[in-house]
């Protein structure tokens, strides 16, 4: 019994210990000293920044001047600057240009006092007089300096433990001598509630930070200095009202165009024997891909051998009619050499083309030349040298892919809107930025009975072959009904913590992140129903590298 009033009479020198709130010297992080003071100004054309440190009056002093289009962002140049000192027309500035919108200006300031910087601009936009005011070489940066926490012996840790373990032997004596119980069980409970307050306070005092932590809440405004945002092209855009064409999404299948797609097939049984072109190898219309050995049996030779003598008979005999004749002809009746003259011209051509068909001939053998129907390019092989084909085989497939075709399914209630619509557009998919202009084929004839959906043709040029045979691609209508709304490029849209967000530029080297509400979206830009301000200046280049440098700070 004694053990246990001894252990409920020490926890008090337990909570009691923390009461210093002591995280060493590492508790209070040093303030970050500044490196360079600034001063900026801007205009609805152009945003002007000069970076100066601390020049001892009377010495020269180096400024760094930062010129770019206000809406933008973008680094001026090429530009006409004169860079002069409002009242004080004794002080020179020598102006250097270090980069694309970074000029150095080097002078001599005779006090230390507020100075107006007056920059006369003459770039793209037109002319423009923007005023620096109050740069002041001659100030002192602050001194970067830690804070030092300086504890005392009665602040210690060890002194409040020795404390609360003394007064806990005072009371726990005074207890003993209690003949009452109850009396003895009230005071314990009464001291033990003491020190509740300050336990709970140090358990409340885990939000604190601690040596190397981070805050509990991220700031929304970061600062970017002027240099990252021209090395990296961060530019903005000013969010204004812009019209807005609503579109509609479909999704399609490409397909070959009639003229686009062929399969080299050998029309007999036979054995290839030479192949002249090679997979990936564009061809031509009419080119010779292949060359097919045809094995010919004894009946068929007997076939072709009296085939050809009745050819060559018939052919003998019209030539020898006409020319016969032609030598008459002063004589002859015209009516029969006319007739002479058609039965020797069927003759050749009759010979002409059997020849043709029997000419690779040799002894059992037939060669058999097997040519492209469309100009693209060879698909993989399915046999090789010296394979034996059946009649009807493919050999490979040639495709050309310059035109063709995209199926569509559009349900019923959207097919009347396709008369409406100003244009039609394909991607691969929705993030992919390069879309290609479609052209209306076929409109729907018939409507599937398992979904209600019509099919719908259209006819791509694709030039670069970003479409592939087979794939799906996403074909958006845009109607001509056109709307002002507060829209954004898509490219200026990302997300954080799986919200969309928009970056705003606030000031010349300030920026804050929003979190936005889009509304509708055409592929290109996006609606924005809330989270940014008509005016603002919101980033559209480079939003990633902003995404890194805000995550990161």
């Amino acid at each position: 019994m004694k053990q246990l009033i001894l252990f409920f009479l020490l926890l008090p020198s337990l909570a009691w210990a923390h009461g210093g709130d002591d995280h060493g010297e590492a508790a209070k992080p040093a303030a970050a000293a500044m490196a360079y003071f600034t001063s900026e100004t801007f205009s609805d054309k152009y945003e002007a920044l000069v970076k100066y440190s601390h020049t001892d009056p009377g010495k020269e002093a180096s400024l760094k001047l930062f010129i770019s289009q206000f809406n933008t962002n973008q680094a001026l140049d090429p530009v006409q600057l004169n860079v002069t000192v409002a009242g004080h027309p004794a002080i020179k500035l020598e102006m250097t240009r270090l980069e694309k919108g970074i000029y150095l200006l080097k002078g001599i300031f005779p006090d230390t006092a507020h100075y107006n910087l007056i920059v006369n601009v003459d770039g793209p936009q037109g002319a423009d007089l923007l005023q620096l005011n109050d740069v002041d070489p001659g100030r002192v940066l602050p001194i970067e300096t830690e804070a030092t926490a300086h504890s005392h012996w009665y602040q210690s840790n060890w002194f409040y433990g020795f404390l609360g373990l003394l007064f806990g032997i005072i009371f726990m004596y005074i207890i003993m001598k209690k003949r009452n119980h109850r009396i003895t069980a009230v005071i314990i409970l009464f001291y033990c509630l003491l020190p509740l307050k300050g336990m709970y306070n140090a358990s409340a005092h885990e939000g604190h930070d601690e040596p190397g932590g981070k805050s509990g809440a991220v700031s929304s405004a970061f600062l970017i200095e002027k240099e990252t945002q021209f090395l990296f092209n961060i530019h903005t855009q000013k969010l204004e009202p812009a019209d807005y064409n609503t579109s509609t999404v479909f999704f399609g299948t490409v397909t070959a165009a009639p003229d686009g797609k062929a399969v080299i097939q050998s029309p007999q049984t036979g054995k290839i024997v030479s192949l002249k072109v090679k997979p990936g190898q564009p061809v031509s219309r009419g080119q010779v891909v292949a060359v097919i050995e045809q094995q010919v049996d004894a009946g068929t030779q007997i076939n072709i051998l009296s085939q050809k003598n009745s050819i060559d008979a018939e052919y003998n005999a019209a030539k020898a009619q006409y020319e016969r004749l032609k030598k008459i002809e002063d004589i002859a009746a015209k009516k029969d050499i006319t007739e002479a003259k058609a039965r020797y011209e069927s003759a050749a051509d009759n010979k002409r083309l059997f020849e043709a068909n029997t000419t690779n001939s040799s002894g059992s053998s037939r060669f058999i030349s097997l040519t492209s129907p469309v100009s693209g390019i060879t698909g993989s092989f399915n046999y090789a040298i010296g394979a034996v084909v059946n009649a009807g085989e493919t050999l490979f497939g040639i495709t050309n892919l310059d035109r063709v075709y995209i199926e569509t399914q559009v349900f019923v209630n959207d097919v009347p809107n396709l008369k409406s619509v100003k244009k039609f557009t394909a991607s691969v998919s929705e993030s992919d930025s390069m879309q290609y202009d479609l052209k209306l084929v076929s409109v729907p004839q018939s409507v599937n009975p398992g979904n209600q959906s019509q099919l719908v043709v259209f006819e791509v040029i694709n030039p670069k072959g970003q479409f592939k045979i087979g794939a799906n691609v996403q074909v958006r209508s845009y109607s001509g009904d056109i709307v002002r709304q507060l829209i954004l490029p898509n490219e200026a849209i990302t997300e954080v913590n799986g919200r969309p967000v928009v970056f705003i530029k606030d000031k010349a080297e300030q920026y804050s992140i929003s979190f936005i509400l889009k509304g509708e979206n055409n592929n290109q830009y996006s609606i924005i129903s809330r989270g940014a301000e008509e005016g603002e200046r919101v980033v559209v280049n480079n939003v990633y590298q902003m995404k890194m440098i805000y995550l990161n700070q």
